[in-house]
């Protein structure tokens, strides 16, 4: 089996709720859908989220460096060597995670269908669903309180609250969200990066009656060792999410004992091959894993979901960032009921072809 086609187009959604974190305010996201053809007759899709603020990508340079690099090394080869065909583009495709990813999910999902079988069985199937939180973004208490409680009459059980533009905002925020939400639902905190490690401290202890499950990235990416400083000095699990870009960042994170957990999202890391490497560096280090998303289309959510089902140790789920883009051309590669996602029984990443 040989690649014969390949294609690539951007696909700019709006959100149906825009929402703000610690650094920017989200209206609309651009995704970069890929379409892999073989002389099989099998397709493989892939999605790339490019990220301006977490990776320096941007979709018109995600669209030329498909057309550029991505095209004349995969035209002709052999997609079920996906390895090899992934450690030669990363050679090419230092600074572009995103692009990456979405080779890794068109290879993968190739593999799926070729095989039919789908993809978390044949990465170990280790389970057929996981609960996902749902993100509620910065905005007033009240407003906080209101969407909370919507997405509680939806079926979830787990929320994450954004913060980290001011500390005192942040605690009477997560004290009325447990004090309206009740004690049953699990709560995670995510300050991107907004905190010193004093704020950290003091969010910690003037929440302890919230019984927070999570605090995610309080401090600078780029120093860690702050994040070791809060993680030794609150009782509340720290994970690291911005700080962790690649392999190398989880090995020092989890040599230096820097965190309790790491967040790793498949299109920050470059797909699920690195996915799978620095889960295995967690799991040695004895850190829980969490699966997170950016702004994706379904499809790339499934990529998660798939990766997360398939390994005991990724025990958190974060994959939401589909549930409010309009016209995803994705929509339908996974399933959510009563706040668990499943897969859907297609081979590979469970979507047969775009659009359907």
């Amino acid at each position: 089996m040989k690649i014969t086609k390949i294609e690539s187009w951007p696909v700019t959604m709006q959100l149906t709720a825009p929402y703000t974190i610690a650094y920017e305010t989200v209206n609309s996201v651009t995704n970069v859908f890929l379409r892999v053809e073989t002389s099989k007759g099998i397709i493989g899709y892939g999605c790339a989220a490019p990220d301006k603020m977490i990776a320096g990508e941007t979709p018109s340079r995600v669209c030329k460096t498909f057309q550029d690099i991505v095209m004349p090394l995969l035209l002709g080869a052999d997609p079920i060597r996906s390895v090899r065909l992934l450690t030669i583009l990363k050679k090419s495709l230092n600074g572009y995670p995103s692009v990456l990813s979405a080779v890794d999910m068109a290879l993968n999902d190739i593999m799926g269908k070729f095989s039919g079988l789908p993809l978390w069985k044949l990465l170990g199937g280790y389970r057929d669903r996981i609960k996902t939180s749902v993100t509620v973004g910065i905005m007033p208490v009240a407003e906080t309180v209101d969407f909370s409680k919507k997405w509680i009459e939806k079926g979830f059980r787990c929320l994450k609250i954004k913060g980290g533009l001011n500390v005192e905002d942040d605690i009477e925020r997560m004290v009325k969200v447990r004090e309206a939400v009740g004690t049953r639902i699990e709560l995670r905190f995510d300050a991107n990066q907004g905190y010193s490690v004093e704020d950290a401290v003091r969010f910690v202890d003037m929440t302890r009656k919230v019984k927070l499950e999570i605090f995610e990235q309080p401090t600078a990416k780029g120093h860690p060792e702050l994040l070791g400083q809060v993680t030794r000095r609150v009782h509340v699990p720290v994970m690291a999410d911005e700080s962790l870009m690649n392999l190398r960042d989880a090995f020092r994170l989890a040599r230096k004992e820097l965190v309790d957990m790491v967040n790793i999202k498949i299109m920050k890391v470059g797909g699920l091959l690195e996915a799978l490497h620095i889960n295995s560096v967690a799991k040695s280090a004895g850190l829980e894993v969490m699966v997170g998303c950016m702004d994706e289309a379904e499809l790339s959510i499934a990529a998660g979901l798939h990766f997360a089902l398939a390994r005991p140790n990724v025990v958190y789920a974060d994959l939401d960032g589909h549930l409010d883009l309009v016209s995803d051309p994705s929509q339908g590669a996974v399933i959510i009921n009563k706040g668990f996602m499943f897969p859907t029984k297609i081979p590979g990443l469970g979507l047969q072809k775009m659009g359907e």
